[in-house]
């Protein structure tokens, strides 16, 4: 069955992991692909995949930021409902089987999804430890990102918006927790500059209290203690996140007011 869903996503050598993506959106009638200049494999994997049927519309765009590319692709679709995924997540079996229920109900404007994460040493977490809903399926016209936002982006939606509980997104990226440090380095970066343009100031509390938070919330309340030490790892990895994202608006700012000077060394003479 063939359903009025224009999923997009954006990519960049994402030949490990856009083909799963594209194949689990085999009932959409569009999938809008914006490619920001991949080098690997991944375009000859969309010009196969559009071979074989898959309703592909391929686009380049320059990269705008995470907020700015991603609504540059949803204003390339067509069909009466938008789905946003990236090309590390698939749609689960039993997400697949409700979406038409889903689109069905006239009293709702968007739905909210959960994901399940794959944990190295252990798999994909149980359904009973999955992360939050987020916005991603909505009527078309009816949902926005803010081009402003440089990493987390979200769609704003207006009018109803409910929870898909039957069901979620895969969230399958392997990568050794070496390379995720990495990720969360240059990501915590980004959201503590944006929160700067933002006007947010700093509030140094938050780096003893966020990590905790963070940290409980997910092991916790999202059920991660499930998933033995991995759960544990993936929920510190999070913490981390957080403390660096909140030092970084700390030190940004710390940096205008006292900038880094040599010191004259004949007046330190207690050293």
């Amino acid at each position: 069955m063939t359903l009025p869903i224009s999923a997009f996503v954006i990519c960049h050598n994402e030949e490990n992991y856009i083909e799963a993506c594209i194949r689990s959106l085999h009932m959409c009638a569009e999938i809008v692909v914006v490619d920001s200049g991949s080098t690997d494999q991944t375009l000859p994997i969309l010009e196969r995949l559009k071979q074989e049927g898959f309703p592909i519309s391929l686009l380049q765009e320059k990269w705008r930021g995470y907020g700015g590319q991603k609504q540059f692709a949803l204003e390339q679709c067509t069909q009466d409902w938008c789905f946003s995924i990236d090309s590390d997540e698939r749609v689960s079996l039993r997400l697949a089987a409700d979406l038409p229920k889903l689109l069905s109900d006239p009293t709702v404007t968007g739905w909210k999804i959960t994901r399940y994460d794959y944990l190295l040493g252990y798999g994909f977490a149980p359904p009973s430890s999955h992360e939050r809903f987020h916005n991603r399926l909505f009527r078309r016209g009816t949902g926005a990102f803010n081009p402003t936002d440089r990493v987390h982006e979200g769609i704003a939606i207006t009018g109803v918006v409910r929870r898909a509980t039957n069901g979620g997104l895969l969230h399958f990226r392997p990568i050794a927790l070496d390379d995720q440090m990495q990720k969360e380095n240059k990501y915590s970066s980004l959201k503590a500059q944006m929160k700067g343009e933002r006007g947010f100031r700093p509030r140094p509390v938050k780096m003893l209290v966020s990590p905790a938070l963070f940290f409980s919330r997910w092991y916790f309340r999202y059920g991660f203690w499930r998933c033995g030490w991995a759960g544990f790892i993936h929920c510190t990895k999070g913490a981390i996140y957080s403390f660096l994202t909140e030092a970084k608006r700390w030190e940004n700012e710390a940096l205008l007011r006292r900038p880094p000077v040599e010191p004259d060394l004949s007046k330190f003479d207690r050293y």
